[in-house]
């Protein structure tokens, strides 16, 4: 994974469903000034989405998107990780990569 934030937190949203976890990353990034680094999905209808930031950032932004999800579908998890070791850096799928944004879409 691509840590153009090293050492801020890692926030993750786990949904069932592809609908709740598009809900989820838009509440994210148009709450707190986060950067969405994708998702993963796992099987199942499991999708995973990940964003980085500030911790205080990700904190407001993994709650938006939590709530969205909720609202939208099935939220199965969420967690968010202060400062992710340098370990836990390896395990996140090659798949999970900064998503980059256009002009137009910031």
């Amino acid at each position: 994974m691509n840590t153009d934030f090293p050492g801020n937190a890692l926030g993750m949203i786990e949904t069932k469903g592809l609908v709740a976890s598009i809900e989820a990353a838009d509440a994210m990034i148009k709450t707190s000034a986060v950067q969405l680094y994708g998702q993963e999905e796992i099987g199942g209808g499991y999708v995973t989405v990940y964003v980085r930031g500030e911790i205080g950032a990700v904190r407001a932004a993994v709650d938006a998107g939590a709530a969205a999800a909720k609202a939208a579908g099935d939220l199965v998890a969420v967690h968010v990780i202060a400062r992710p070791h340098n370990s836990v850096e390896k395990i996140i799928p090659d798949s999970v990569s900064v998503v980059k944004l256009t002009a137009d879409e910031d």
